[in-house]
């Protein structure tokens, strides 16, 4: 890996293009690496947790409502969308497929300088790769590509500290890999990754204050947008340059000044892309700094007994954890019982008390209205609050894999007087943690949440299909999606008609 420098540049300074971050990515996307074993078989693992998190969604207003949008723009030869026959525009399945992803926020994540969910990259890659005709062997390596670019920028470029959403990040991601699918030249990969970043920077009140279902429709919006950024530097259009060191680029306006710098990890020239490995799934459907609070929780029922002892709960962790998803972030809405189950998974408050009552979690029950409501649920989560601890800042940012955390020490006062202590410094899905996800726990997930909604047999289907997409010609490419009955669908709520029919 090397780091790579980039700062503000002013206008009449000379600046090649090929010093420029965007050419630098468009290098790594168009260099014909071969893809290790371990990364191809952690991209099949990821493109199994998608699809079992993408059915546990399938019939939720906000993924209906991009289905719906997306069937509106039959086109062959096209790609497929989650749950229903035909194949369609691929950035329209690109939109589809990335709301039913990201729904319920239960795929993998990358947290570093920023965070991310790299497994965003999945839905618009492999919507071109359908359309476009490429084998299974070509989405992998643009998968490989994705992961690496976001990851690469998660690590060198916070954008939370000014506010700007994460999705940033996977706008280029998502363009640099289907470059590297469809084999394009550098300086097309370049065009589109400074138009996909220009088209998908936006502030972060997507995930502040009362939170909405536009939480899942941007990352798809920015995979979207990918696409469509291709398509126009293939047909020769450019893009704002430099995007991101310009006068008046994104880091000079957008994120630390004029006088900002920043450095970038990439793979050199011939270094595999590796990247995916350092990133993690979640067992739990929340915020991944949730992740090892509720097995710290779930760990804790038995040492305290009785909840109603409880006086207080402080969870000492990272800055991150503290200003986005506790205490520190200043949102009455995170104690709010009517809150949106969007809100609610930003709040670890709510999350500690419902894992500590019921000790284990669930994608619906543990956010259901009724749930949210209970009386002493209310109670209980009022006890809590969350501390920023500079050792547990400190090790959210560490480089060392050994010595990263993204947990929390809790500090339980009791009515009489007695503090319990434990702490849990990643989560036990974690491949440091105590039950580690390998293939067959990925397997487990998908049968779990495709229960009741994708018939047996077609979950035995798209698991052949999925694990051999190595494999896969581009005409089997069309069989990596799943379908599911009528009644399933039926399900779904039944909204308001918009433009498209």
């Amino acid at each position: 890996m090397k780091n790579h420098l980039i700062r503000p540049r002013r206008s009449a300074e000379p600046f090649p293009r090929e010093e420029q971050l965007a050419w630098r990515i468009a290098e790594v996307a168009t260099d014909p690496v071969a893809v290790a074993p371990e990364v191809e078989e952690m991209i099949v693992n990821r493109i199994i947790d998608n699809a079992a998190v993408a059915a546990a969604a399938l019939v939720r207003r906000p993924v209906t409502n991009a289905r719906a949008q997306a069937a509106a723009h039959p086109y062959r030869p096209g790609a497929r969308v989650f749950g229903i026959d035909g194949t369609y525009s691929p950035e329209w399945a690109a939109w589809a497929n990335g709301v039913a992803v990201r729904e319920l926020d239960f795929h993998d994540t990358f947290l570093a300088a920023e965070y991310s969910h790299p497994g965003d990259n999945i839905p618009p890659i492999l919507a071109v790769a359908q359309h476009a005709g490429r084998s299974g062997r070509d989405l992998i390596r643009g998968l490989a590509t994705g992961y690496e670019i976001q990851i690469d920028l998660a690590r060198g470029i916070c954008l939370h500290e000014h506010k700007i959403d994460h999705v940033a990040h996977l706008g280029p991601s998502a363009a640099a890999g289907i470059g590297t699918l469809l084999g394009l030249d550098t300086d097309t990969v370049y065009r589109a990754v400074g138009q996909a970043l220009h088209t998908t920077t936006a502030t972060r009140q997507s995930r502040k204050g009362e939170i909405s279902s536009w939480k899942a429709y941007a990352p798809a919006f920015a995979g979207k947008m990918a696409v469509e950024a291709v398509d126009r530097a293939m047909r020769g259009e450019g893009a704002p340059s430099p995007i991101w060191e310009g006068e008046d680029g994104v880091i000079a306006r957008l994120l630390g000044g004029p006088d900002a710098e920043y450095a970038v990890p990439l793979p050199v020239p011939g270094e595999p892309k590796r990247a995916i490995l350092d990133s993690y799934t979640k067992e739990h459907s929340a915020e991944y700094q949730s992740q090892a609070v509720i097995d710290l929780a779930r760990r804790l029922r038995d040492r305290i007994g009785d909840l109603d002892r409880i006086a207080s709960v402080v969870l000492h962790t990272s800055h991150h954890t503290h200003v986005v998803i506790g205490t520190g972030s200043n949102d009455p809405q995170k104690f709010d019982p009517l809150a949106s189950r969007e809100t609610l998974d930003h709040s670890v408050m709510y999350i500690f008390a419902v894992a500590l009552q019921d000790g284990t979690w669930h994608h619906e029950r543990s956010y259901a209205p009724e749930r949210a409501r209970r009386p002493d649920t209310i109670a209980l989560w009022h006890k809590v609050s969350t501390a920023e601890d500079p050792e547990w800042t400190r090790r959210y940012h560490a480089t060392d894999p050994a010595e990263r955390a993204f947990g929390a020490r809790a500090e339980i006062t009791l009515t009489d007087g007695e503090v319990i202590v434990d702490e849990l410094a990643v989560a036990d899905a974690h491949p440091l943690g105590a039950r580690p996800f390998g293939r067959a726990q990925y397997i487990a997930k998908f049968r779990a949440l495709a229960e009741g909604v994708i018939a047996p047999a077609e979950q035995d289907r798209f698991l052949e299909t999925a694990q051999r997409t190595a494999e896969l010609t581009p005409a089997d490419l069309s069989r990596l999606t799943f379908t599911v009955a009528e009644d399933v669908l039926a399900r779904a709520p039944r909204p308001p008609e918009g433009l498209f029919r």
